[in-house]
């Protein structure tokens, strides 16, 4: 996707209060990164979690903010300070009754959508299978968030669109109650064939755009059989997707009455992976698909590079697992080839010592045991 812009994300410090199982934790993070090495269930995963929702607001598990809470505690906060990014230090504290407070650089964010994207990662774990295998809302979830961080256009779009989809679903539920005199439904069908337009425009672009770099990047990998993407929508070819949009609502009008939801629309498209023309959910092996799932974050990290203009911090949870030693060293050598370029400091985490690749042993090492993080120097 076009030259690499060479400045870096570097994240010199993160505090964490009350995160999952970390109870508390200041750390310096050298510029190059980390290896953390501990066993499963010590919160491994949770620090990676606790950067990455310095950038989504949100989990990157799907977890509800109250949950991230550490037993016993009312609140979590997260902060950090960086470099080459346009905000240099962030902090984000969530209580469990569900108020959260943002700062920027020490002033308090006005809005929420203010402070998305301030620390600017992507996160490659074993857990990302589910983007191949899973429903076609965790793809959705994908694309909205790949979008959604790099593009204010489609950020604006997708709230808005969000919102008259709720209100027309529960225009729709009102009714369909008894003795129901008029119906509004109709009423946000305009909001939701502009702002679905922009969403559908934006995602074809971008797919068109990533297509070839998708099926590049799963042949490098090794996948001898041609690996492709397609945003599949009814609206993919329409010259006019506001209108055929604004015609497939009202068109679906009454059979949407009888199901009290809204049908036509972009929440109900789907980015088609493709294994030989074949759908890879159906066909694929555990390792093509986890290949096909590096791929769409190799894809995402060019995007934050291109659009953002900086290398994007690189979180890798066991990236390996489900992959061949063959496949597993072309991952590893696009890495490092893109860490070449400038993308930015490498966490990565690994239940045993053994498993960091020979790339990563210039990392310091630290571990963790309960939430509790120890440094233990550089590898030999």
């Amino acid at each position: 996707m076009t030259q690499v812009p060479p400045s870096r994300v570097t994240l010199s410090s993160i505090a964490i209060r009350d995160f999952r199982n970390i109870e508390r934790a200041d750390l310096a993070i050298p510029p190059d990164g980390i290896a953390l090495v501990g066993d499963n269930g010590q919160g491994k995963t949770n620090f990676l979690e606790a950067i990455a929702y310095l950038e989504l607001l949100r989990s990157m598990r799907g977890v509800r903010d109250r949950d991230l809470t550490r037993f016993g505690a009312t609140a979590f906060h997260v902060a950090a300070e960086s470099r080459g990014t346009a905000v240099q230090r962030v902090g984000i504290g969530v209580e469990r009754t569900g108020k959260k407070r943002i700062t920027l650089d020490g002033v308090e964010a006005p809005r929420l959508t203010d402070a998305l994207g301030a620390l600017p990662s992507v996160c490659f774990s074993p857990a990302d299978i589910a983007l191949i295998a899973g429903a076609p809302a965790e793809r959705r979830r994908y694309l909205d968030i790949a979008l959604a961080l790099s593009s204010k256009r489609y950020l604006s779009a997708l709230r808005q669109y969000r919102a008259a989809l709720a209100r027309r679903n529960a225009a729709l539920r009102e009714a369909a109650r008894p003795g129901a005199r008029s119906s509004s439904v109709a009423a946000w069908e305009p909001a939701l064939a502009e702002h679905g337009a922009t969403i559908v425009e934006e995602r074809r672009s971008w797919v068109a755009e990533g297509a070839p770099d998708f099926a590049r990047l799963c042949s490098e990998i090794g996948e001898r059989a041609p690996m492709q993407i397609a945003y599949e929508s009814p609206l993919v070819d329409a010259p006019d997707v506001r209108g055929a949009l604004a015609e497939a609502l009202k068109r679906g009008r009454d059979h949407d009455a009888r199901r009290m939801i809204t049908h036509a629309g972009p929440h109900r498209d789907d980015l088609a992976v493709t294994l030989g023309a074949r759908d890879l959910r159906l066909v694929g092996s555990a390792g093509q698909q986890r290949t096909a799932a590096i791929a769409l974050r190799l894809l995402e990290a060019a995007t934050f590079r291109v659009r953002g203009g900086a290398q994007p911090l690189l979180l890798l949870d066991d990236p390996f697992a489900e992959l061949d030693r063959t496949r597993a060293a072309r991952v590893l050598g696009l890495l490092e080839e893109s860490s070449a370029k400038g993308l930015g400091q490498t966490i990565l985490c690994v239940p045993r010592e053994d498993e960091i690749p020979r790339a990563f042993t210039r990392l310091e090492r630290w571990s963790i045991r309960d939430g509790v993080f120890t440094q233990c120097g550089e590898a030999a």
